[in-house]
């Protein structure tokens, strides 16, 4: 589903409901968001939406192309609502997100998360995903806090990688 402009106030409160994620992130998340209703693909980012059949909103991610890369997207935020986690909805939502980077010749995905132990569900989703730990920054988001760098190759068969 297409990002449209009444599902701006549904990820705010989404976000809002996931505990890992600070006020500044969510104000990041809504920029993004709003780039993206303003300025469309111009912007540079793509939503994946997964809603309800009521409308609810159960969760959404964005991504877009690395700027000065060849092929390389990033993955800026996956959310799913905490209440609905551990029910496919997130694994939906990053298989959607892969179909279309590989639709666009895309050849390999990037996520950014952090070390802290609050993550550790986080990580696991990625290497269940079939992404590697590509590099863990000691100390960058704060000190015990490294940024840890997961990488999938989507033009690859996954033993290749």
């Amino acid at each position: 589903m297409k990002l449209a402009p009444r599902h701006r106030a549904a990820i705010a409160e989404l976000l809002g409901r996931v505990s890992e994620f600070t006020a500044d992130e969510v104000a990041v998340a809504l920029e993004l968001v709003d780039e993206a209703l303003a300025r469309g693909d111009a912007s540079g980012y793509r939503f994946a939406i997964d809603e309800a059949a009521d409308g609810a909103l159960r969760g959404y991610a964005c991504f877009g192309p690395t700027p000065m890369t060849e092929a390389t997207w990033d993955l800026y935020w996956i959310a799913v609502d905490p209440r609905l986690q551990r029910g496919g909805h997130g694994r939906a939502l990053l298989g959607e997100v892969e179909r279309a980077v590989a639709a666009a010749a895309g050849r390999l995905l990037r996520v950014e998360t952090a070390s802290l132990d609050a993550y550790d569900a986080t990580r696991a989703f990625y290497e269940r995903a079939g992404y590697a730990c590509a590099a863990r920054l000691g100390d960058f988001y704060a000190r015990g806090n490294d940024l840890c760098i997961y990488t999938k190759y989507l033009d690859r068969p996954a033993a290749d990688v």
